[in-house]
């Protein structure tokens, strides 16, 4: 079983919109998030001053479903962040909303230090698929002695530990079931079985697990073609014409289209209307396949037993 791990949150002005500050107990690492509109705030603050690696982060206007991310380094931030904040004529970057700069509390990060970070955390960002990445190209850099490789190993973890908290998951893995450690499985859904949706009507047939609280829509599960819901309740239509877009769902031969990879989803729900092709409650719609309960009986008995 994963042990807890204490993190301290801090609203710097009293608003839960405004500047907010994340610890984790015995890191020497410190957070700081705020809005665009807070940045004269922001740039006043001791943690500007000192050496860090920043994110930008704005709506990907080529994806709604997912943000769009530039970061960087710099052994004064808020020099930097005055720098983006400029129109974009002028040097500066438009597209960004909010902002999270990441300092060492000890103030032992060098240069070459986050260097090496802001190489690290593009690549992980583009292999996450989570996020558009502003930045072109991630320069390897690899001068750093073994032991501060190490050391900066152990920064990033807790940087990805610390950002979802702070409601920003483009560093998270994809999670996927064919990849995934069967004993990790275990471990963070409570023995979640293998559920499946058919759509007789169509000769649809999909198949999806539980894993680390994301819903897992199983490679080659099929879906409806188009979206079929005249409905005015639409708000998965967008998710359904992205993942066409984004070639996660393709033609099939059954007519159908059907997923070229694992594909996670926030909800049972989501994933439902997504292959129904329609608003659907996923709650109901997916079964255990060994035991035909619901996936709502299944959470309601796990709840239950504990």
């Amino acid at each position: 079983m994963s042990l807890g791990r204490s993190i301290r949150l801090f609203l710097a002005d009293g608003s839960p919109n405004g500047l907010l500050t994340a610890e984790i107990m015995n890191w020497t690492g410190h957070a700081l998030t705020g809005p665009r509109s807070k940045l004269p705030e922001i740039v006043k603050r001791p943690e500007c001053s000192r050496t860090g690696v920043y994110f930008l982060i704005g709506t990907d206007p080529d994806n709604a479903m997912r943000p769009l991310v530039y970061i960087g380094e710099s052994d004064d931030v808020a020099q930097r962040l005055k720098q983006h904040n400029r129109p974009e004529n002028q040097g500066g970057k438009d597209f960004w909303e909010k902002v999270c700069l990441i300092t060492s509390k000890d103030q032992n990060l060098t240069k070459s230090h986050v260097k090496y970070l802001e190489s690290q955390l593009i690549a992980l960002a583009k292999n996450s698929g989570r996020c558009g990445l502003v930045n072109g190209t991630s320069h390897e850099y690899l001068t750093l002695p073994e032991s501060d490789r190490a050391d900066m190993s152990f920064f990033i973890d807790q940087i990805r530990m610390i950002l979802p908290v702070l409601g920003l998951n483009f560093l998270r893995d994809q999670q996927t079931l064919a990849n995934s450690d069967q004993s990790n499985i275990v471990a963070t859904t409570q023995d979640s079985p293998t559920f499946e949706m058919r759509i007789p009507k169509y000769g649809i047939v999909a198949e999806a697990q539980e894993v680390e609280g994301e819903f897992i829509v199983q490679a080659k599960s099929l879906a409806r073609d188009h979206w079929a819901s005249n409905s005015d309740y639409t708000s998965y239509k967008p998710l359904y014409q992205q993942l066409v877009e984004d070639k996660i769902l393709i033609p099939d031969h059954s007519g159908n289209v059907r997923f070229i990879q694992d594909q996670a989803f926030n909800s049972p729900s989501a994933a439902a209307a997504v292959i129904s092709g329609r608003p659907a409650n996923g709650r109901t719609t997916w079964k255990d396949k060994k035991s035909g309960k619901s996936y709502g009986q299944w959470q309601s008995e796990l709840t239950d037993n504990t």
